[in-house]
């Protein structure tokens, strides 16, 4: 199995309050996201932590719905999520930088997460568990620019 963590930066010309405000916003995942085509937040939530959020996602004829949990919300600084409460963790850092701040997606395959597949994809789990580390590690980069060409367009 390949390293089931992964992560990448982007320098934005924005502030790293502007940035945390449009990722920490998830009903605009679509607008960044090559799998995830909408989210919505339970109801009652926002961006705090412990509040859920439920994700649309697609992948070639795939279509599935993920349950999200916040992790971190730090204003200005982190904001990030879990997959399933347990299974995946996604996250956002903003750092200042020369030209604006330094945006870092990252990704990790947690052990629940790996449990969870194990248990639903059998001698298949180790190939679906590659499948979606070769999404997300791909999926990084593109989102990371998607945003970066949303945030400075004002």
């Amino acid at each position: 199995m390949s390293e089931l963590t992964h992560s990448e930066s982007i320098v934005v010309a924005a502030s790293p309050e502007t940035l945390y405000d449009l990722v920490s916003d998830v009903t605009r995942v679509g607008e960044w996201s090559p799998e995830c085509r909408a989210a919505r937040w339970d109801e009652g939530a926002g961006a705090k932590v412990g509040d859920w959020f439920t994700g649309s996602n697609e992948s070639g004829d795939q279509k599935w719905e993920t349950k999200c949990r916040v992790v971190a919300a730090d204003r200005g600084k982190e904001f990030a999520f879990a997959v399933g409460g347990t299974y995946v963790r996604w996250g956002f850092t903003f750092a200042p930088a020369e030209g604006g701040t330094e945006l870092t997606e990252s990704w990790a395959f947690l052990p629940d997460g790996i449990q969870y597949f194990k248990d639903n994809f059998g001698a298949e789990a180790e190939g679906a568990i590659e499948g979606r580390t070769a999404a997300a590690r791909s999926g990084i980069h593109e989102t990371l620019v998607a945003i970066k060409k949303i945030a400075e367009s004002g």
